[in-house]
């Protein structure tokens, strides 16, 4: 098994360049980067071959860091995310502190709480939100775990994490929904 605490720092020093990288979430195997850097968030969306007119998911470790990103977090929202079973990417209004490109045109954006431990880690070691989309060309289907990674991908990126590489059990997306500050909820994937 790959040194987890090395695999993290190296991914972390990757970001922090303005780097791009590959790793494992609480759902699929994501793309990611420094979330607050346009840079590095325009190369994700042209790895991905995706108009950036379909925005990105962000990846926290924690409450408060959501906190940073957003004007104000609905109080069904924190509801939401609690009770939650799997992993849920809420959507909200008031991006704040991102890269432009990663703001939908209504200034709302998707956000996840991961309470997976590896990338819950990488969050927390990198001090600051990461982009987390999964990691296929748009509109194929997302890889369910890293052998089924396109190498077209894996070349493209600047750090391919180590951690959790043998893993065979398929891991599926994450819901998403929609909360408006008035607390209206749309499902927007199961």
């Amino acid at each position: 098994m790959a040194n987890y605490d090395q695999d993290i720092k190296e991914a972390v020093e990757v970001m922090r360049r303005g780097g791009v990288i590959l790793y494992p979430t609480d759902t699929v195997w994501g793309i990611g980067c420094d979330a607050t850097n346009p840079e590095a968030v325009a190369r994700v969306y042209a790895i991905k071959r995706r108009t950036d007119a379909k925005a990105l998911i962000c990846l926290v470790d924690s409450d408060a860091r959501l906190q940073r990103y957003v004007r104000q977090v609905p109080n069904v929202a924190w509801d939401v995310m609690e009770l939650s079973v799997k992993p849920i990417t809420v959507i909200l209004d008031g991006a704040v502190n991102l890269a432009p490109n990663l703001v939908a045109e209504d200034g709302s954006v998707a956000m996840r709480i991961t309470k997976e431990p590896f990338s819950q880690q990488l969050c927390y070691r990198f001090q600051k939100a990461i982009v987390s989309t999964s990691a296929n060309i748009s509109g194929e289907p997302p890889a369910s775990n890293y052998c089924d990674i396109s190498p077209e991908i894996i070349e493209a990126v600047d750090y391919v994490c180590k951690s959790r590489r043998q893993e065979r059990k398929p891991h599926t997306p994450s819901s998403i929904i929609k909360i408006r500050l008035n607390g209206e909820v749309s499902i927007i994937r199961k």
